[in-house]
């Protein structure tokens, strides 16, 4: 009788794809195996990048380069960058300009996607259309600095905000989203006489906090990991942010920035030793962001690149 009851299951029974099935434990293993390796070729650099940057000059210096397993402790080159003068302000530069200008292009992003995301907008075909049409074609960089300098922006830490403020592809998702929420909600407020600001505040934001949050990260990164904006529009040294002081430091026949020459030719810091210090302090900020968004990505940016 069971065998019987068995028989009838399994023809009834669809038959399942072949990524469906359970796999076998030598695919188990292989697969571990390739994410080790993944894990090791991300965090292998980054373990040599912070040892190299707490390793004493001497131990650098007997090592001949890049430092793997640690012999000794030391944080001197991390408190005299912090101590003062370029990279100190170069840091403050960084963190201001990314708060700044995450919140300025979060702003611009979210109210231009609310306006592409309402049908009956004005022009609501050809804003987007044209919006769209920026991701294929740009107008090149002599044009973008020959407008940048006509506004007077050369010189000005706005340069490192207004040029790359807005990200289509950011704003896309967000539409998207934002027509995924069910308009039921927003006619019932706009029956009860809310205006568009509000049902954006009160209803829209609320529940989009996920596709809110990536993007935001992404706008955070962008802004802090920028060099090229300050590379060209750029001619004080003191205005630079962290990124160009890396490479100022990173970069073959440059020198230490002012305040750190003397203690490199004296011989009480290592050049390699600050050149790996300031990357983990270019690092941290990611570092410690990116988990609390983690959470976020599948929900924000699936949903939004899929719903709409």
């Amino acid at each position: 009788m069971s065998v019987n009851t068995q028989l009838i299951r399994s023809l009834k029974a669809p038959a399942r794809p072949a990524w469906e099935e359970p796999p076998s434990k030598v695919g188990l293993t292989a697969k571990g195996g390739f994410l080790l390796l993944c894990c090791l070729g991300v965090l292998g650099p980054l373990w040599i990048v912070i040892v190299t940057s707490l390793s004493p000059k001497p131990v650098i210096d007997r090592v001949g380069g890049l430092v793997v397993i640690p012999q000794g402790i030391t944080f001197i080159n991390y408190t005299e960058l912090l101590s003062g003068g370029q990279v100190s302000r170069a840091i403050m530069v960084s963190v201001g300009v990314t708060l700044f200008g995450t919140l300025f292009s979060m702003t611009v992003s979210v109210f231009a996607a609310y306006g592409l995301s309402r049908p009956g907008s004005l022009g609501h075909r050809f804003f987007l259309m044209t919006m769209m049409a920026t991701m294929f074609f740009g107008a090149g960089l002599i044009p973008t600095y020959l407008l940048v300098q006509s506004l007077g922006l050369t010189d000005s830490y706005l340069s490192l905000v207004l040029p790359s403020a807005v990200s289509v592809f950011n704003i896309l998702v967000l539409r998207a989203f934002f027509m995924g929420i069910s308009p039921e909600l927003t006619e019932s407020a706009r029956i009860d006489g809310a205006s568009d600001l509000r049902i954006l505040l009160t209803i829209i934001l609320p529940l989009s906090r996920a596709v809110l949050a990536v993007i935001s990260l992404f706008y955070a990164v962008g802004y802090w990991s920028a060099w090229f904006n300050a590379s060209i529009y750029l001619t004080d040294q003191q205005m630079m942010p962290l990124q160009n002081v890396l490479i100022q430091l990173v970069q073959k026949n440059t020198q230490a920035p002012t305040g750190l020459q003397q203690a490199v030719h004296t011989g009480e810091l290592s050049s390699l030793g600050l050149q790996m210090a300031v990357m983990v302090l270019a690092l941290i900020p990611v570092a410690v962001a990116s988990p609390f968004v983690q959470r976020h990505f599948k929900k924000g940016m699936l949903t939004g690149a899929i719903k709409g």
